[in-house]
């Protein structure tokens, strides 16, 4: 009686809660997404990375309604398919556990994680199961090993081990190898497979397998803002690090950090029962624009919002999305249950203009908030 009790409750407050969805998407209504861990908005262009179909749907104008025919789809030939790399052996048109997505309407550039590969088309794709032009992380098309040669190969500049994130400037590339402990820099958009990436950031080289807590132990997502300020999503330290300018997180600690005290700590919601405005449950992506923050306070079940990038250790948030206060715990009460205002366990966030778009994993939909 007192967790029905409790449920009831939190339903009735569910509708109190502050920011109030735009729209919830849900792709294709007879081949609705599955898991998505990657969204993107380049223009009018959105992008999903319809992960645990192994596959990435293209809309060229942002969609409106709650279920909307996709115009493309890659890593698989059709829009109906969703086998492991199509089925079939490895090749330059398939995908294993899509995640993180670059776009700026001309290139398109995906995380091909469990490929343990990142694609680039150099021209915005135009038909269904198109090739990527260039990989990075492998030597060509058909092999995808971590590190190349598979699990305890020693990293090198060209090889890649769950690579999640990825970003660019249009310039340079930025790509989170995640299973590397280690944030790649290539000074431009490769284009030729198995480029060699030029700078490191979290190891003294290349080689280097060890880590500590003064750099990203688990980084998942990288983000750069126009003004030059760079982010990193520290998943298992519980932390999002910033730097004030993206060239110095080759030679320096991180200048602030989001969600803990200093570079020492590194507990769950700060070993607290309850989260806070300041702390973080398994933070897996942030997005910045016109000097703000959002982050994807995932375990947390949550959006934070900062008004101005932090600049001090532990800031609390100024606002969040998808739950009802910052205190409330953060797993879904009501997972199933369509147009709910709670999101649950959300992976990725994309900002572009007034539009917040998030991908509400647990929820296996795209939620859409106006800003």
């Amino acid at each position: 009686m007192e967790n029905l009790t409790i449920n009831i409750k939190d339903k009735n407050r569910d509708a109190q809660t502050k920011h109030k969805a735009d729209l919830f998407f849900y792709g294709d209504e007879g081949n609705p997404f599955l898991a998505p861990r990657g969204v993107h908005i380049a223009g009018n262009k959105l992008i999903v990375a319809d992960t645990a179909q192994n596959r990435v749907f293209i809309w060229h104008k942002i969609p409106t309604t709650t279920y909307a025919k996709p115009d493309i789809v890659l890593g698989q030939s059709a829009i109906t398919d969703s086998q492991r790399n199509a089925g079939g052996e490895i090749n330059g048109a398939t995908l294993l556990y899509p995640s993180g997505i670059w776009s700026n309407g001309n290139k398109l550039i995906i995380a091909d994680a469990w490929n343990h590969r990142v694609l680039i088309w150099q021209q915005f794709p135009v038909r269904n199961g198109q090739p990527a032009d260039v990989v990075i992380g492998q030597p060509d098309m058909q092999h995808n090993l971590p590190n190349v040669a598979g699990v305890g190969t020693v990293a090198s500049a060209q090889n890649l081990y769950w690579p999640y994130g990825v970003w660019s400037d249009g310039k340079h590339l930025w790509i989170a190898d995640t299973g590397n402990r280690r944030v790649l820099f290539y000074n431009t958009i490769p284009v030729k497979d198995y480029q060699a990436a030029d700078k490191v950031i979290g190891k003294n080289s290349f080689e280097e397998k060890d880590y500590d807590h003064e750099h990203a132990l688990w980084p998942y997502s990288i983000k750069v803002s126009p003004e030059g300020v760079l982010a990193i999503s520290d998943t298992q330290y519980y932390r999002t690090l910033i730097w004030r300018n993206w060239q110095d997180a080759f030679t320096q600690t991180a200048d602030i950090i989001i969600g803990q005290p200093d570079l020492q700590s590194g507990g769950q919601n700060q070993y607290r029962l309850t989260p806070q405005a300041h702390t973080l449950s398994w933070c897996y992506d942030i997005f910045m624009q016109d000097g703000a923050l959002w982050l994807a306070d995932t375990g947390n079940s949550r959006i934070l919002f900062f008004k101005v990038i932090p600049v001090e250790n532990n800031q609390p948030a100024t606002d969040l999305y998808g739950n009802l206060n910052f205190e409330t715990i953060g797993e879904h009460l009501e997972a199933g249950k369509e147009h709910s205002e709670r999101l649950y366990w959300p992976f990725s966030i994309s900002v572009s203009g007034d539009k917040l778009v998030v991908a509400d994993t647990g929820n296996h939909r795209i939620v859409f908030y106006n800003l």
